[in-house]
């Protein structure tokens, strides 16, 4: 089938159900609350839903640990919840897409529990097992979220398990087609039920070296890093190329890849024309906040508006060269809050600041992802003790940087500017003490920087952020603009270097778009006369010329 690229026009709304509503007072958002709050996501514009693991599981790694694909966990209801969401989403014309996670399950998956109950038994090859002759651990490879990537199996000395990931996340044997079959299947079987496609979780883990060889060591712990011997290695194509045969193509599913490590080289074969997704995730600017994001206990980068410029620039052409749809995103369940990441400085971390950062972002080539609470404004965290973290990557990355040589005052600091809690807080609806979320203590603390930033009081400020927002998806459905927002030119305009501007056009239409991210005015100088379509402060135009204040922002069109 060829994919018919009918999701060029969506806009998606990330929805981390954990911490969206609870309806049912146990300090757990739930489906019903995700049903609840379908209006208010009309509203807001957008068209499809990406909905976060709510897949049965033990919660290690917050439902990225599965323990069954085609059961719903108790803490977020039934079954029969979520066909109710579907189907009321379905009504207000509202597509769901779910988070698909292949690369691994939880310890707690049938599969892996009958892998390690009868060793005979075909699941075993389901898994990754290794008995070394030395009886020692299989070589020195570092899991992402610290220590080795082998576990020794319970009541079999010598005989150990492979996890990327944490080790109650063992990885599957893609090399294995009965596995494979089992998991297209499980896939299938999802999109008969009438979703519209997935994002899918850490894909270019799929394919280890076969070799299994211990490389030359990278920290302190004499380990290093998986991903050089289990990232984007050869023979991923194999697998990525059937998965799309054997699932997507046969439903003209959108799928949007969570793809770290690919080269701008291979982006063709991921998202060209046949590629393996209809889109992918960048990070390269995502992360643009840390030295290495695999391994963020070492701290903050000194990054620069103009490397930010560049980097988002790069990767729109190097999409392009591919033939490529970028899926643009500015937060997710993975990333702190943008407010508090990409402006550096308290003082503007206003509204104005998160108007400016949505403006950059929303008008690129591409499909525009929001995630729950972003279009608030909502800002990171300040947590005092390590304990009141729940984020598994951020103890992790704590207890690693304690051993690396930080005291606990600086890793503490670096958890709280990078954990992914930041973005798990509780969504503020109203500024009860628990944000309107729940009338219980919820699951993870609140934020504690939320005084205005909730939906009740948004909604009654016509200058509020949440407003903004609404006014930025609309323009992205208007004539003239929908054309050439979709399909239009991109170009990059001329700007100093604390602005970013650029320009998309198709036939007589045009937009420029021009932010910035500078902590002084600064002056930009136009193609030709423009007109403001909408802009997050006051701005005049004249001579071909646009003054932005700090932060400012400007959408503008020909006359």
């Amino acid at each position: 089938m060829v994919n018919t690229k009918w999701w060029k026009n969506e806009v998606v709304y990330q929805v981390y159900p954990r911490s969206f509503q609870d309806t049912n007072n146990d300090g757990i958002g739930d489906l019903n609350g995700i049903t609840q709050h379908l209006d208010y996501l009309k509203q807001l514009g957008v068209t499809m839903l990406w909905i976060s693991p709510v897949y049965r599981s033990p919660m290690v790694d917050m439902g990225y640990d599965i323990a069954d694909y085609q059961a719903i966990d108790p803490q977020f209801g039934t079954m029969a919840d979520f066909d109710h969401l579907l189907a009321e989403a379905k009504k207000r014309g509202l597509k769901i897409i779910m988070d698909l996670v292949v690369n691994h399950t939880s310890d707690q998956h049938m599969w892996f529990k009958q892998a390690l109950a009868d060793p005979q038994s075909k699941y075993r090859d389901y898994y990754i097992f290794k008995t070394p002759a030395n009886g020692q651990v299989p070589n020195n490879w570092r899991s992402i979220f610290g220590g080795s990537t082998w576990t020794e199996v319970p009541g079999e000395p010598g005989t150990y398990y492979f996890h990327t990931f944490a080790p109650q996340q063992p990885d599957l044997n893609w090399e294995n087609p009965q596995l494979r079959k089992a998991i297209y299947q499980m896939i299938n079987w999802w999109l008969d039920k009438g979703i519209s496609g997935f994002r899918v979780d850490a894909i270019t883990h799929l394919k280890k070296d076969l070799d299994w060889a211990s490389i030359e060591p990278d920290g302190k712990d004499g380990l290093a890093a998986v991903v050089k011997k289990g990232q984007n290695r050869p023979g991923l194509a194999k697998f990525l190329l059937e998965l799309k045969a054997q699932t997507f193509d046969r439903y003209d599913a959108l799928t949007v890849g969570e793809a770290y490590g690919v080269a701008a080289a291979d982006l063709p074969k991921f998202i060209g024309p046949n590629g393996y997704f209809s889109m992918m995730f960048d990070f390269s600017y995502l992360n643009i906040e840390m030295k290495n994001v695999d391994e963020w206990y070492r701290g903050r980068s000194n990054w620069t508006v103009k490397e930010l410029k560049t980097t988002i620039f790069n990767s729109q052409q190097a999409t392009k060269a591919a033939g490529g749809w970028s899926a643009n995103v500015l937060e997710s369940h993975d990333q702190q809050r943008t407010l508090s990441k990409l402006v550096p400085n308290p003082k503007f971390q206003t509204p104005t600041a998160a108007k400016a950062l949505a403006t950059m972002y929303y008008f690129l080539p591409g499909v525009p992802f929001i995630y729950q609470g972003q279009e608030l404004g909502m800002k990171n965290f300040r947590r005092q003790r390590i304990d009141q973290f729940k984020d598994i990557s951020s103890l992790n990355n704590y207890q690693t940087g304690i051993k690396e040589g930080l005291s606990a005052t600086e890793a503490l600091a670096i958890v709280n500017f990078k954990s992914r809690d930041n973005a798990r807080t509780p969504m503020q609806w109203t500024d009860a003490t628990y944000g309107g979320f729940s009338t219980t203590t919820p699951w993870l603390e609140m934020g504690n920087d939320r005084a205005g930033i909730n939906v009740a009081a948004e909604e009654q400020d016509p200058a509020s952020v949440l407003n903004y927002y609404r006014q930025m998806v609309a323009l992205r459905f208007q004539a003239p603009y929908q054309a050439v927002i979709v399909d239009g030119a991109f170009e990059q305009v001329t700007s100093p270097d604390n602005v970013i501007a650029y320009r998309r056009r198709q036939a007589e239409q045009e937009l420029v778009i021009a932010v910035n991210l500078g902590e002084t005015a600064a002056t930009v100088t136009l193609p030709k006369d423009y007109q403001v379509v909408l802009s997050n402060v006051a701005v005049t135009v004249t001579n071909q010329q646009v003054e932005l204040p700090p932060y400012a922002a400007v959408i503008l069109t020909t006359k």
